[in-house]
Order: C-alpha cells, then sequence, then structure tokens
C-alpha cells in the first residue's frame, strides 16, 4: 500500500514538472497589480498572490525546482557516499577506520552551516544549496554502502571470484556493486525527501532559490505577513511540501519492504 500512495505521489510531482516545463496557465513570474490576492477564479484556480501572480503557475514550476534540487543533492551524495562505502566494506583495516571518521565528520558538521558558508563563497541559489545538502547527505550513503557490501563480500562467489584471479576492481564492478544497488535506491528515495525539505527550508530562510524564480519554500516565505488575512496563501505550497515528503518517504518505505520482505509491517 505506501509504495502504491508513495509512487503515485512522485509520479504526480514529477509529472507537474515535467508538465510545467512546457505549459503553465500563466507567466509564473508575471506581475498584475491589477489582480493583487485575487480570489480563485476560472483564469487563476488557486488566485494570485499579493503581486498578482498566478499560484498555479508557480506551484507547477516550484515542482520542477523541487524535482531538480533533489535530483542534485542525491546525485552529489551517491557519487560520493556509495564508493567511499564500497572501498571501506571491501578494504577493512586503517582504511576502513579512515573512511568512517571522514563519514563521522560530515555528519556532525550541519548541512545549513555547510550552505551559509557556501553561499558567502559562491553566493545564494538553488544549486549551491543542493551541493551542500548533498554534501551532508553522502555520509549515509557510505553507511549504507558500507554495510551492504560487508554483507556480499561474506559470500561464497567472492572467494570464488578471488580465487579466478580477479582483482579487486573487477569484484567491486561486477559483483558488489549490483548486489548493493536495491539498499541505495531505497536510501535515495529517502534522501529525496529529505533533499526536498532542506531546499524548502533554505529558500524559506533566503538561502536557496533566488527570486523571482518560483520555489515553495520562498512561496512560504512570501506570504508568511499574509498568514491571517490570506491563509490559503501558506495553504498551497505547504501541501505542496508535504505531499512531496510524504510521498517519497512512502516510496522509500515500499521499496525497503520489497527488498527485505521481513520487515513488511514492522516499524
Amino acid at each position: 500500500m505506501s509504495l502504491t500512495i508513495g509512487g503515485a505521489l512522485v509520479l504526480l510531482l514529477l509529472a507537474t514538472a515535467l508538465l510545467s516545463l512546457v505549459w503553465t496557465p500563466h507567466d509564473a513570474s508575471h506581475i498584475d497589480a491589477s489582480r493583487q490576492l485575487a480570489p480563485p477564479d476560472v483564469g487563476h484556480p488557486l488566485g494570485t498572490d499579493q503581486f498578482g501572480r498566478d499560484v498555479l503557475s508557480r506551484l507547477m514550476e516550484g515542482a520542477r525546482i523541487t524535482v531538480f534540487a533533489g535530483v542534485v543533492a542525491v546525485g552529489i551524495a551517491l557519487l560520493a557516499g556509495v564508493p567511499m562505502g564500497v572501498v571501506s566494506g571491501m578494504s577493512g583495516g586503517w582504511l576502513d577506520n579512515v573512511v568512517m571518521r571522514v563519514s563521522d565528520f560530515l555528519l556532525a558538521f550541519p548541512a545549513l552551516l555547510l550552505a551559509i558558508l557556501l553561499a558567502a563563497v559562491y553566493g545564494t541559489g538553488t544549486l549551491t544549496a543542493m551541493v551542500a545538502i548533498g554534501i551532508a547527505s553522502a555520509p549515509g550513503f557510505a553507511r549504507v554502502s558500507r554495510a551492504a557490501t560487508l554483507r556480499v563480500m561474506a559470500g561464497e562467489y567472492i572467494d570464488a571470484a578471488r580465487l579466478a584471479g580477479r582483482s579487486r576492481t573487477a569484484i567491486a564492478v561486477r559483483h558488489v556493486v549490483p548486489n548493493i544497488l536495491d539498499v541505495v535506491i531505497v536510501q535515495a528515495s529517502v534522501s529525496f525527501a529529505t533533499a526536498v525539505l532542506a531546499e524548502a527550508a533554505l529558500s524559506y530562510l533566503g538561502l536557496g532559490t533566488v527570486p523571482p524564480t518560483p520555489s515553495w519554500g520562498r512561496m512560504l516565505q512570501e506570504s508568511q505577513d499574509l498568514l491571517f488575512s490570506t491563509p490559503e496563501l501558506c495553504l498551497w505550497p505547504g501541501l505542496a511540501t508535504a505531499a512531496a515528503v510524504l510521498g517519497l518517504n512512502l516510496l522509500g518505505d515500499g521499496l525497503r519492504d520489497r527488498v527485505d520482505p521481513t520487515l513488511e509491517g514492522v516499524r
């Protein structure tokens, strides 16, 4: 059930993001002073904001930023963390200790602080924020990959590959990586949800997506002064963020159950 619901919500997010590439009801950045805080109607199904911009169009383009942020952050974390975990699990000894201590250091370093540092050096923006989130998420991939690699390395087929004279690189590529992909995919879905929430938080704080580009977090920040007079301006981006995070987490739970059926129903 969680896999079905999560998959449906994620597909809705992806479909909205892809649709926004070719069509939105209005220009999401177009300001129309004559339609400030207009109620919903046929032309503007969710109304307009305090600048007269169409809320639905901004939500659709915000979905594109959300997907982009998740892909960049998870991609960086995956490319950095998985090799670390595989090397650590296959090597053991002092190299394993070094990799794990580096992982501990990154885990202890707040992602928000890293985002502030990168913003101070390179300027604020979606890419800068997601690089920070990706680096902060890499230790999670490293630890999951290491644990899965240790399990794979205990298999008899690994001993057979060694006796056949295969190099460590060949064993990693042909035997280890394919057999840990299941747990890596689960970790990626969960980390994607974290990246979506982090992007919204950083944009809300002014460290993420730069105006006038729509972002769900930026929409929340811009509408907070109207919370009591026009609460729906906060409601829509909040619901969109919650639905995206919920869908990704449910998808991760469903994938985890598929990877290890013994966990189904256990929380």
